[in-house]
């Protein structure tokens, strides 16, 4: 009889794991829809050329671009919803790949960037981007692959590991309203950053305006538009590209 009882309750232990990983995945896999705004910006136009293959490319249509930037989605988040940021900043003249991962979860994928990064070798500079859970991840890949990046962004996000020593040019983008990236996260982890790190705080900015896929819980609402949000995080994104693109080759 005891052996009996202790095969139901291995059995139901076994049930409870199989429909709890099952869930997760249906869960990771149904992400909120990408809003109408990062659709259109899928799409291939006069000065940006895309491509959704194994990565969603964006490739400047009026040069050969030699600077590039690889962005990490954040957690649970459709990587088409930014889309129109990375179109926005290839129209700047650099080449941008966001990389889907698995379950939606950068933590899954950390070290992709590796084959973008050999996959367009015509590139000489590269930068690493991230939004939330996607820069957090972004962070573990510059400090495992040292040499792979010369720059790294953080858009709503902080790393949750030490990159001070590290010869990588670092913006911090945030948002005063941000209800989980919030400015004491941002603050209290300042001193992983390398010195000369450079912080955007965009005031009234919240966590979700740094994508296109709707609101966001746990979140507090914007005081300043999407557009608007998106704007300066576009622009401080290029800022920092612009300091590699004018800098000598990197020697890889």
């Amino acid at each position: 009889m005891r052996r009996f009882t202790w095969k139901r309750l291995l059995l139901v232990v076994v049930i409870l794991l199989v429909l709890g990983m099952v869930g997760f995945v249906v869960w990771a896999e149904t992400p909120p829809a990408p809003m109408d705004e990062a659709q259109t910006a899928l799409q291939s136009d006069a000065q940006v050329e895309v491509s959704t293959t194994q990565w969603i490319v964006f490739k400047p249509t009026d040069k050969e671009p030699t600077t590039g930037l690889i962005f990490y989605p954040g957690g649970r988040v459709d990587d088409r919803s930014y889309a129109p940021q990375l179109h926005a900043i290839a129209e700047q003249g650099y080449l941008t790949v966001i990389v889907p991962m698995p379950l939606n979860l950068a933590i899954f994928g950390v070290n992709q960037a590796n084959d973008v990064i050999k996959a367009f070798p015509q590139i000489k500079h590269w930068a690493i981007a991230g939004h939330s859970l996607g820069g957090s991840m972004a962070a573990r890949f510059v400090q495992s692959n040292p040499t792979a990046v010369e720059g790294l962004v953080f858009w709503a996000s902080y790393p949750d590991i030490d990159l001070s020593s590290l010869p990588v040019a670092v913006t911090s983008i945030s948002g005063t309203k941000d209800g989980l990236s919030t400015p004491d996260k941002i603050t209290s982890t300042a001193h992983f950053l390398p010195a000369d790190t450079t912080f955007v705080v965009i005031d009234g900015g919240d966590h979700a305006q740094f994508g296109w896929y709707g609101p966001q819980a746990g979140d507090n609402p914007a005081d300043i538009s999407r557009d608007d949000q998106q704007i300066k995080t576009v622009q401080a994104t290029v800022d920092l590209l612009a300091k590699l693109d004018s800098a000598a080759p990197a020697g890889r």
